[in-house]
């Protein structure tokens, strides 16, 4: 199980690479669909990690330091040659004050025993933040030369920032393992639904869109999820 948890990270590494080659080379749809394909290794790797019955320390630091290429690195670039193109000194500052954060949780998740329950996140997880970014760019990415309404650089750099804040957060956000709990026998039918609504909005040229507004749900109803699967739990 280890070995299959770690190739599924080195998968992970291996689109947040080319996320970055793609961000460099102009090629932002590829860049953003990248990370988003990082998002489900994650995921999966996650998903095999836990199943083993001996946890492994090189597999943690592993994922750790993919997360940081891939959801920390590889959005901060795309978002930056994508929106601002030339020398930007507020958006390089913001991306980094994101860059740092998205670190600084990682390494902190890493030093954190266990705890009692293993239903969540303290602090939204990289790979949401990650996928957040890049879909918020697949929402305005078209073919050409795009111009962009004045206020989309702006809501960027204030979406990099709260992402930033809530990373380093102590607020509470549900796992793989706690999304499970809350739908409970339905996940399987929420998962059908999801790969449906997401292959209509791909013939509709919407992904992007859809995407970003499940992680918005996420992000805005993850925290009291937590509390109501907490007290059933009676933490």
């Amino acid at each position: 199980m280890n070995y299959l948890a770690n190739l599924l990270s080195i998968l992970s590494l291996f689109f947040g690479f080319i996320s970055i080659i793609f961000s460099i080379e102009g090629h932002f749809t590829f860049a953003c669909w990248a990370i988003i394909l990082s998002v489900i290794f994650d995921g999966l790797d996650g998903q095999v990690a836990r199943r083993n019955p001996i946890p492994s320390e090189f597999g943690k630091e592993l994922d750790s330091l993919v997360d940081v290429i891939a959801f920390g690195i590889a959005p901060s670039t795309v978002g930056y040659i994508f929106l601002y193109r030339d020398f930007y000194f507020v958006a390089i500052i913001a991306l980094f004050a994101y860059l740092l954060c998205s670190v600084w949780r990682l390494a902190k998740y890493n030093i954190t025993p266990k705890q009692n329950s293993t239903n969540y996140f303290n602090g939204l997880p990289t790979t949401a933040s990650g996928g957040i970014l890049a879909s918020f760019i697949l929402i305005y990415r078209k073919k050409g030369v795009v111009i962009f309404p004045e206020y989309v650089p702006v809501l960027f750099l204030f979406l990099i920032l709260l992402l930033a804040f809530l990373m380093v957060s102590r607020i509470r956000y549900l796992n793989l393992d706690g999304l499970k709990q809350l739908f409970g026998k339905n996940t399987k039918l929420v998962v059908l639904i999801l790969v449906i609504v997401l292959i209509i909005a791909g013939v509709l040229k919407k992904a992007g869109t859809t995407i970003f507004i499940f992680f918005l749900i996420y992000l805005i109803f993850s925290p009291f999820m937590v509390k109501r699967i907490s007290r059933a739990n009676g933490e």
